[in-house]
């Protein structure tokens, strides 16, 4: 699903790196600010030089004035009995490998099945992305890295599961996902690339009904509201040698051996738990 596409899905207001590489305005996880290259303390000052109105002209204006911002530390979850579990359901498939410029991604075949089901809501899987280090943290807690599971339904309404990665025994469907990420070309343009078939659901926990849950943000320009973020509590092992893959990615495609988002300010939200 290409950039246009899901902006079209989400009524031309929301955007989570189906295409993440839009030409301009550009943008970089660099934490320190740095306006020359549009680092994350810049991003909601980035200006769109095509646009000559305000709020056109500010396209990410959201990651500096949002008060709903993702991520965040999940430390300060309240045990919900009644929150609806999650059924995920992700077949085999044979996904297109895409480097966006700012994350390894896999988009989903076209008719692709799979879902994430919470209460009667049915949210279709569109892409997967890698983050790393963690985005999410608790408390003192942070993670080697994270996976992103985005999903995006006909009206609109975005929901993202996130699974915690930490150093231990290789897994054999990241190391795929990592090994058939093309480098971007001469002119900094994203790549896709054509790959083998694989089983998204073995990069996920075994132990998949314990998780967090809050109201939340996109984590990359323009940090639109309104996503529901489902966060599994058990991480999912990768090795020393994939983590350090990523990393070369991230530091080939940006310059930066990391591509998180520090974490937001809770800002009054309650972050709920199933346990």
């Amino acid at each position: 699903m290409n950039f246009k596409k899901i902006l079209c899905l989400m009524g031309c207001a929301l955007y989570f790196s189906m295409s993440v590489s839009f030409a301009e305005p550009h943008w970089v996880h660099e934490y320190e600010q740095n306006s020359e290259y549009n680092s994350q303390p810049d991003w909601g000052s980035i200006e769109d030089a095509s646009q000559d109105t305000i709020p056109a002209k500010y396209p990410y204006a959201e990651c500096g004035i949002g008060t709903h911002q993702s991520p965040i530390d999940l430390s300060n979850e309240i045990n919900s009995a009644s929150l609806n579990g999650l059924s995920i359901n992700y077949p085999r498939d044979y996904p297109d490998y895409y480097n966006t410029g700012h994350a390894p991604q896999v988009n989903v075949s076209t008719n692709y099945s799979g879902k994430l089901k919470v209460g009667n809501d049915v949210f279709p899987l569109v892409q997967y992305h890698l983050h790393a280090p963690s985005e999410h943290i608790i408390g003192a807690t942070k993670f080697a890295a994270e996976l992103h599971f985005v999903h995006v339904k006909a009206d609109g309404k975005i929901a993202v599961l996130g699974v915690l990665l930490k150093v231990g025994r290789s897994n054999s469907t990241l190391g795929t996902i990592l090994a058939y990420q093309l480098p971007l070309d001469n002119l900094g343009e994203a790549q896709h690339n054509s790959g083998p078939e694989i089983d998204p659901m073995k990069l996920l926990p075994e132990d998949k009904t314990h998780f967090y849950s809050y109201a939340g943000s996109l984590t990359t320009p323009p940090c639109s509201e309104g996503v529901s973020w489902y966060v599994l509590s058990h991480p999912v092992e990768i090795s020393q040698t994939q983590l350090d893959t990523l990393k070369s990615i991230n530091i080939a495609n940006e310059g930066f051996d990391y591509n998180n988002r520090v974490t937001q300010g809770l800002n009054g939200r309650v972050v709920s738990g199933k346990k």
